[in-house]
């Protein structure tokens, strides 16, 4: 099995990497398997008491893999395709959220649409000066289902409209404005800073720290498990319509879709 992920434990600190930086840390199906297999593996050690996710090379995470994307529109099972990897997906998101310790993402870089639902799906968010958010999925005839419940959940539906709707980056400074990330730094004070983090959260009881986010996810949003599921389904439509197939073409053939205008 191609190793496109990696989990480092260093005392109490999971530190949990993507490692695909020649594809841009793009999320495949098996990418998505192995980061499921190991955030139970840190829910399972009694230990640990922080994760941190983070990743190798200049970009975050710039969503799905676009070429196995163009696998499965070509499939004859196509149907039952995507609602796999949606499945898989979802359940990463869902047990990335109910981890019960806190979580921090390192976001070193851009993170683009799926990429933006690993980040949200973490606690705590730091974020270098170079990096930007962006949900450009309408421009490729899918949308951003999965990644809207959490979006919600942390800047409000009035901010998350113009995230999902305009296909604009934010930056990391506007992302700081709008409560998508907590902290940014320059790059020379990012890995600095991740490690304060880290430090402050691990000088809090483990137990209390624990009861804590339970109360808080209860509060905030006590259904986003059947939220998540719901976003799978429109996720997983969405990508058997003609637009969606269009749009994946005409990313990959370097041309504008069809609906957009020529100038």
């Amino acid at each position: 099995m191609e190793s496109l992920t990696r989990l480092e434990m260093q005392g109490p600190v999971a530190r949990l990497w993507l490692t695909r930086p020649e594809k841009r840390n793009a999320l495949k199906r098996e990418t998505l398997e192995q980061l499921l297999g190991y955030l139970e593996q840190v829910a399972d050690t009694s230990d640990c008491r922080v994760l941190v996710l983070g990743c190798e090379g200049d970009v975050f995470c710039a969503g799905m893999d676009l070429g196995e994307m163009q696998l499965r529109a070509s499939a004859s099972n196509s149907t039952c395709e995507w609602q796999r990897d949606s499945e898989v997906y979802r359940d990463v998101l869902n047990r990335l959220f109910k981890l019960p310790i806190p979580t921090i993402a390192a976001v070193g870089g851009p993170a683009l649409a799926g990429g933006v639902g690993l980040v949200l799906g973490c606690d705590l968010v730091v974020a270098s000066q170079r990096a930007y958010f962006m949900l450009p999925e309408p421009m490729r005839g899918i949308t951003a289902a999965m990644v809207t419940p959490l979006l919600i959940h942390r800047v409000g539906p009035g901010a998350a409209t113009s995230l999902l709707l305009s296909g604009e980056k934010w930056t990391a400074e506007r992302a700081l404005a709008l409560g998508l990330c907590h902290d940014v730094a320059t790059p020379e004070e990012f890995e600095g800073r991740v490690s304060g983090l880290v430090h402050s959260i691990l000088s809090g009881s483990k137990e209390a720290l624990a009861i804590t986010k339970h109360h808080l996810h209860r509060m905030a949003r006590e259904q986003m498990t059947n939220l998540l599921s719901e976003s799978m389904e429109v996720s997983a439509e969405a990508r058997q319509t003609s637009d969606a197939r269009e749009g994946l073409q005409a990313f990959l053939e370097k041309r504008k879709p069809n609906w957009q205008p020529l100038n």
